[in-house]
C-alpha cells in the first residue's frame, strides 16, 4: 500500500516536472519570437539572385534595437495592405537622403549609387522618377530583381518608416543546400 502511494506521488511529480518544463519552453519560445527572431518564407522572385522563391529565413529582430539599419541590408517588413504578409527587400535610401532613379540607375544626393544588384537596367522608376526626399526615420527599399519587384517605387509599398522594419534577414534555413548566413553589404 505504501509503495503504491509512493509510486503515485512519483507519477504526479513526474507530470508536474513535465508541465513545468513545457511552460518554460513556451515562455522562452515566445520571448525569442517576440524580441529576437522569427521565421519567414520568401515568396516570389523579387530578390533574385540573392534570395530565391521558397527560401526559409530567420529574421533578426534584435540588431535594430542597438544600431541603425544600413544601406544594402536585406530587411523584412509587413505589407500594410494584407495581414500576415511580409515583404523582403534591400535598403537603398537612408534617412535624410534624396533619391532618384534616372535611366534605370539609382542616384543618392545627385551621385550615382555604385551597386551591382540585379542583372538588368530598371525599366520603371515609379515614384522615384522625380527626386524623393527621405525624412528622419524613412527608408527607400528595392528588390534585387528590380523589374519584377513591388518596392518603394510603387505607392502601395512606398517609403518605409523605421518602425515598419521588422528586422533583417539573418539565416537561410532552407533549402538544405543553401543553409547559411544571408549576405548583406555592397556585393552579394
Amino acid at each position: 500500500m505504501m509503495e503504491q502511494k509512493e509510486e503515485q506521488k512519483s507519477i504526479y511529480k513526474e507530470i508536474l516536472e513535465w508541465v513545468w518544463f513545457l511552460a518554460i519552453v513556451l515562455v522562452v519560445s515566445y520571448l525569442i519570437v517576440t524580441f529576437v527572431g522569427i521565421r519567414t518564407k520568401v515568396e516570389g522572385e523579387s530578390m533574385l539572385p540573392a534570395l530565391e522563391d521558397g527560401d526559409q529565413l530567420l529574421v533578426d529582430k534584435l540588431t535594430y534595437r542597438f544600431r541603425d539599419p544600413q544601406r544594402y541590408e536585406i530587411i523584412v517588413f509587413p505589407y500594410k495592405h494584407q495581414e500576415n504578409t511580409y515583404y523582403i527587400k534591400r535598403i537603398i535610401g537612408l534617412p535624410g537622403e534624396t533619391l532618384q532613379i534616372i535611366d534605370g540607375c539609382v542616384y543618392i544626393d545627385g551621385e550615382q549609387l555604385a551597386e551591382n544588384y540585379g542583372a538588368e537596367v530598371m525599366l520603371d522608376a515609379g515614384t522615384a522618377a522625380e527626386p524623393v526626399s527621405l525624412g528622419e526615420d524613412e527608408y527607400f527599399v528595392l528588390g534585387d530583381n528590380r523589374n519584377h519587384s513591388s518596392d518603394s517605387r510603387v505607392p502601395n509599398v512606398g517609403i518605409l518608416k523605421r518602425e515598419d522594419l521588422l528586422g533583417r534577414a539573418w539565416l537561410r534555413l532552407w533549402p538544405a543546400d543553401h543553409i547559411g548566413v544571408v549576405a548583406h553589404g555592397e556585393k552579394n
